[in-house]
């Protein structure tokens, strides 16, 4: 068995529980990178084909009149 790359796969269990004082140590650095403190150029764009239940194709009437 190597030490190397492999077995990094399998490291699922911690190895120390956070203390109180580590716990939210960073929380000013994470309200800085978080999402929404950018662009959040796609996210705008998914948020509004959400709104309109992901449509796709073109819109009713720019297909031309409907014959049948």
């Amino acid at each position: 068995m190597t030490k190397g790359t492999s077995s990094f796969g399998k490291r699922h269990n911690k190895s120390h529980t956070l203390c109180r004082r580590c716990v939210n140590w960073s929380e000013k650095a994470k309200r800085r990178k978080t999402t929404g403190t950018g662009r959040t150029k796609h996210l705008k764009v998914v948020h509004r084909r959400f709104t309109n239940g992901f449509q796709i194709g073109t819109p009713k009437g720019a297909r031309g009149p409907e014959n049948h």
